[in-house]
């Protein structure tokens, strides 16, 4: 097999793994239309606070392994180029996720997705990110600026352990994915943004939904809330 086949049976298989919608199934078999309830966003924290957090935390699972698997499998399968093709993987899962061909294009913001990649092609700048994420959140209980600050930890950490020559022939795509996927996913967490500006962030509640009872729909926000 060739290199440029190799790689496009990888991008398109990662593409239709990460477009597997968990939130949005999980939901349904619940009674809930993620898309039209709550933020409108089909991520564990929108699932989370609907139905509670036991079906959050599974939709967590599910996004994180379909980010993990297709970066760590599908190189092996496909490809002798491990590390390129790890990033190809990971980055047309995530893309996947946040823009599933299922759904008219309007996924999650990525960040369980990007956290189970991350593991595998640069798990060192991952855990700094993860500790960046547990500080925020622990200190102000906003998962979004969780999410932001890990994002920024991440691109930070990566860059200076590629240096001097992060674009180097045999790590190019480790920056490019490095500098990329935080970009994409702080530009998704936009109208969160706004919102922390403004102080008008959710913070995180510990109590949740019983998960016996489907929560009601309501209305979305005019804006996708928290991944």
């Amino acid at each position: 097999m060739s290199p440029s086949i190799g790689f496009s049976l990888i991008a398109a298989a990662a593409y239709l793994i990460g477009s597997s919608p968990f939130g949005y199934l999980i939901g349904r078999s619940r009674g809930v239309d993620v898309r039209t309830a709550g933020s409108g966003n089909i991520g564990a924290t929108n699932v989370g606070r609907l139905l509670g957090k036991k079906w959050g935390s599974l939709v967590l699972l599910l996004d994180g392994l379909k980010g993990l698997l297709p970066t760590l499998l599908l190189p092996h399968l496909l490809s002798d180029d491990r590390t390129h093709a790890a990033v190809l993987a990971g980055i047309f899962t995530i893309l996947g996720h946040m823009f599933p061909c299922w759904l008219k294009f309007r996924g999650g913001k990525g960040v369980a997705t990007a956290l189970g990649v991350a593991l595998v092609v640069a798990w060192q700048a991952t855990l700094i990110a993860a500790a960046v994420f547990f500080l925020l959140f622990v200190t102000f209980r906003i998962v979004s600026l969780g999410s932001i600050g890990a994002a920024l930890a991440f691109a930070v950490t990566q860059m200076i352990r590629l240096r001097p020559d992060p674009f180097a022939a045999d790590r190019w795509s480790l920056a490019v994915f490095s500098l990329a996927i935080p970009a994409l996913i702080i530009l998704r967490h936009r109208s969160n943004i706004v919102r922390l500006w403004r102080g008008e962030e959710k913070r995180f509640s510990s109590k949740s939904k019983s998960s016996e009872t489907a929560a009601p729909e309501v209305p979305a926000s005019s804006g996708p809330g928290p991944a």
